[in-house]
């Protein structure tokens, strides 16, 4: 999943999307700033506007939505 949300990050023109995860909590990505993938890409860090930022391991992803423009998924 962590090809996924690369592939996802590279995207051009980027668009936005949320990551789902095994607990079933959903964390937006709204512009390439807001995840990065570590250098060995093993995890991925997700910044969200309010709150700490989230550092996933690939087991916890489930899967990968297009978010809408008005911010829904």
């Amino acid at each position: 999943m962590i090809a996924d949300v690369r592939d996802r990050l590279e995207r051009v023109p980027f668009e936005p999307f949320v990551i789902r995860t095994s607990d079933g909590h959903e964390y937006p990505v709204s512009s390439r700033d807001h995840a990065h993938i570590s250098p060995r890409g093993n995890r991925v860090v997700i910044f969200l506007d309010e709150g700490p930022a989230v550092l996933l391991g690939p087991i916890h992803i489930n899967s990968i939505v297009d978010q809408q423009t008005d911010g829904t998924s």
